[in-house]
């Protein structure tokens, strides 16, 4: 961590266990691009499933509008999309982004039950309910393997002045 931050920035970088390795650790372009489609594609295919199958277990729910593809597609999509450029963030702010990204996918999904708990003091069927708040889950459970896994964040060069052969037992020079 650089020591031309403000104190205060150093301090809560610190209390966030912050490494600040920048944008060498980032995932690829390509293979981010790869992960946001997948991980769009695959919360969609999960809320459908979770969708249908609401409706199938609660027939009355056929007619809620919140469980339409229409209503909940676009939403998904923006959510995801979100949540795809917060991993370059969390791979630029800690060298092992994933724990600290894992907590903050949790974090924001546990939030993302707000809207769902107004809507039910609003008056919204309980099971339409539930079933939004599984739609959360599950785009949470698609988006943070799928951006780990197929967009992993990438290793910091090693400086060549560090590599040494087998063997060697000369002290490594540091500037």
């Amino acid at each position: 961590m650089t020591t031309a931050m403000p104190p205060a920035v150093r301090r809560a970088a610190r209390t966030v266990r912050a490494d600040l390795p920048g944008l060498a650790t980032v995932p690829t372009v390509g293979r981010f691009a790869v992960a946001l489609v997948v991980a769009v594609l695959g919360s969609l295919a999960a809320c459908a499933v979770v969708a249908a199958a609401a409706v199938a277990l609660v027939p009355s729910l056929a007619g809620y509008d919140h469980l339409h593809v229409g209503d909940w597609a676009k939403l998904t999509v923006i959510g995801v999309v979100l949540a795809c450029f917060g991993w370059p963030f969390a791979a630029a702010i800690w060298s092992r982004a994933r724990l600290p990204f894992l907590v903050l996918t949790i974090v924001v999904t546990v939030a993302s039950f707000v809207p769902d708990l107004w809507i039910l003091r609003q008056g919204q069927p309980a099971l339409g309910v539930l079933a939004l708040a599984v739609m959360h889950v599950a785009v949470a459970v698609v988006t943070y393997p799928v951006l780990v896994l197929v967009a992993p964040q990438r290793r910091r060069a090693v400086p060549a002045r560090a590599v040494r052969e087998p063997g060697d037992t000369r002290p490594v020079k540091t500037t």
